[in-house]
């Protein structure tokens, strides 16, 4: 069954059930609201970006307006960040009341990625713009500060509207506010990844943006959504619907922003991670197996070495959004990162000890 809708994927949840879990696959903590980024915290919890539920606030008539479909959107304060303790029992809110946004097909969009510098907490907030629903607010870069409000810090939305893309989204499918997905930390600056646009951009702390790469200017419209660092850049992309399996690939673009393929023969790329040893990357897949849209239960993260051989690491994964690696060397991710409302949550994947940073 292909599910691409919050009432389809209902549906899907009958089929799922038949979906079977790899045995290194474990639950580490629930009850989030469309789970996406996540990284650990130098106090040892895990830090998780919720895009929340959306609302009912609309900016028709207003603003640019994503077209039907997936637009239009409605928006709402519902997104979140939370904290997992260490041993995974205790979950709280660190952030919230923060923008979120659901579009025509139920898919939500709202806190898309948590990253720290030192620590001090930073979200990459992709629900906010007024073509979001949300009239009087931006998609942009928030400091969290430790009193749980938030601070902008970069506007991501007038970025990319005064810096267009050569080959974005074409169609009714453009964002005029973007659709912001990944973020990561280097050397104290942000690097974001927006695949609506299909761009690399550098954040400061002071709020500089600085275009890394246009990744459609090389590589068309190909939805880039994942990205980790070792030494180089390494972006994955979902590619567009309805899915074409094996059809997503690896891109390494170096600081000075040159772009090149490295690795082809994925499907709808979510995460990366890279191995602390250089050895390989670990690549999230959100749906597989020659289904046309997104469908529970058939997620899995693959792993790449340096000769380019592949091998399955986990399955059974259903719908999943986002993977970090923990400080115990295993790995941790979104699953269920869009559907039903609470039923998100995040799951352990053990790691042979012969994989482990030693």
């Amino acid at each position: 069954m292909n599910c691409i809708s919050a009432a389809t994927i209902l549906l899907c949840l009958i089929s799922s059930a038949w979906a079977q879990l790899s045995p290194n696959v474990s639950t580490f903590a629930s009850g989030f609201k469309n789970p996406r980024g996540l990284k650990f915290g130098p106090d040892g919890s895990l830090y998780v970006a919720e895009a929340g539920t959306g609302g009912t606030l609309s900016t028709e008539g207003i603003c640019d307006q994503v077209e039907f479909v997936p637009g239009p959107y409605r928006g709402g304060f519902t997104a979140r960040i939370s904290k997992i303790s260490p041993d995974g029992q205790t979950v709280t809110t660190v952030a919230d009341n923060l923008p979120s946004a659901v579009e025509a097909l139920g898919d939500t969009i709202g806190i898309a990625d948590v990253a720290f510098i030192g620590d001090t907490l930073y979200a990459l907030s992709s629900g906010g713009g007024c073509s979001h629903g949300l009239a009087g607010t931006v998609a942009e870069v928030l400091r969290v500060n430790p009193d749980g409000t938030t601070t902008g810090i970069a506007n991501l939305s007038q970025f990319q509207q005064t810096h267009p893309t050569v080959s974005p989204h074409p169609g009714p499918g453009f964002e005029p506010d973007g659709s912001w997905y990944s973020m990561i930390a280097i050397r104290g600056a942000l690097y974001a990844i927006e695949p609506n646009h299909d761009e690399l951009v550098m954040i400061t702390t002071d709020g500089n943006i600085h275009r890394i790469a246009d990744i459609s200017a090389t590589q068309g419209h190909t939805v880039v959504t994942a990205i980790v660092y070792d030494g180089n850049f390494y972006v994955g992309n979902l590619g567009d619907f309805p899915i074409v399996d094996g059809s997503s690939r690896i891109l390494k673009i170096t600081p000075s922003g040159q772009v090149k393929v490295v690795a082809t023969g994925f499907t709808t790329i979510l995460g990366l991670v890279a191995d602390p040893n250089h050895r390989f990357l670990y690549v999230l897949e959100n749906t597989t197996g020659g289904n046309l849209f997104p469908t529970p239960g058939t997620g899995r993260v693959m792993r790449i070495d340096r000769p380019g051989h592949v091998e399955e690491i986990a399955s059974g994964l259903s719908l999943p959004t986002g993977m970090t690696l923990g400080p115990d060397g295993n790995l941790y991710v979104s699953n269920w990162g869009f559907g039903p409302p609470d039923m998100g949550e995040i799951v352990k994947i053990t790691l042979p000890d012969a994989e482990k940073q030693h």
